[in-house]
């Protein structure tokens, strides 16, 4: 009877010692990676916070892992050789998943982009929600998720569209021809010096990019602020149309005339509705 309240005592310890490991271990692993975490933004980027913040939580996890075994009674040496075998299996059959390790060493080290940025990739865009080993998480605009593999990010061109705290606005506007260049680019630069949101330094500027089939071709190069971007060039756009009104300055549409000759007026064409005539039956003599 004594020997089994021993043995009953002795596992009911073993049961305590686990839980407390389990709870107290993993309470104590959380806590230092978050504080880590907020030492290193502080210092470095939340980037470099989040990745020391992974590397601890592993760190720890492992260790845990490693004395609720012990705690347990299992053979860690032969569960460590079994385990070396195992690996030799998975990282065969794991080869994108080492490569998507490799690469998104390659972006930590290399930075292109960090979280909160603003990136393009192919057809996606999207704001940077995450940088992790194996991939990147995006948010696009019309708030799905996106996971895009490390491995692609590095073989792929990929555009940072808020690195620069300032970003240019191109509006593309076409004018008729009838109308006189230097009037219509004072009235786009006026538009952009009196946005209260747009630069004045770099100051707004009119380029005339081409001759179209029924336009002058322009473009209003403007700049703001990254983080008011949308805004200005909206607010630009609207006031355009606006001014363009009020000054009487067309903004033309594709127009397709027919001519008889080179040098004749334009040739009179007449739509007939064949299908509402009817044929007059034949009179008698």
């Amino acid at each position: 009877m004594n020997e089994l309240l021993e043995l009953i005592r002795g596992h009911f310890y073993i049961v305590l010692k686990i839980f407390a490991l389990l709870i107290i271990g993993s309470a104590l692993t959380i806590w230092l990676s978050r504080m880590a975490a907020r030492s290193v933004r502080k210092k470095f980027s939340a980037q470099q916070g989040l990745i020391v913040s992974k590397i601890i939580l592993y760190i720890g996890s492992s260790l845990i892992l490693i004395s609720l075994l012990r705690e347990m009674g299992f053979n860690l040496t032969a569960l460590l050789g079994a385990a070396g075998v195992v690996g030799i299996a998975i990282g065969f059959a794991a080869q994108t998943s080492v490569s998507n390790i490799i690469s998104g060493f390659f972006l930590i080290l290399e930075k292109p982009f960090e979280i909160d940025d603003v990136i393009s990739v192919g057809e996606a865009t999207g704001v940077v929600l995450s940088i992790d080993m194996l991939s990147v998480k995006l948010r696009t605009f019309d708030n799905k998720f996106m996971r895009i593999p490390n491995e692609t990010l590095i073989k792929s061109e990929v555009t940072n569209i808020t690195r620069f705290p300032i970003r240019r606005i191109d509006i593309k506007v076409g004018v008729a021809y009838r109308e006189k260049i230097g009037r219509v680019r004072e009235i786009l630069v006026d538009i952009a010096q009196k946005e209260p949101l747009c630069l004045n330094e770099p100051e707004p500027m009119v380029v005339v990019t081409g001759f179209g089939n029924s336009s002058v071709d322009l473009f209003l190069l403007a700049w703001a602020v990254k983080t008011d971007w949308l805004t200005v060039k909206n607010r630009i756009m609207e006031e355009i149309k606006v001014r363009f009104d009020e000054e009487y300055i067309e903004i033309p549409f594709p127009h397709v005339s027919l001519y008889a000759g080179s040098a004749t007026s334009a040739f009179p064409v007449e739509i007939v509705n064949q299908g509402s005539r009817k044929k007059k039956p034949a009179r008698d003599n």
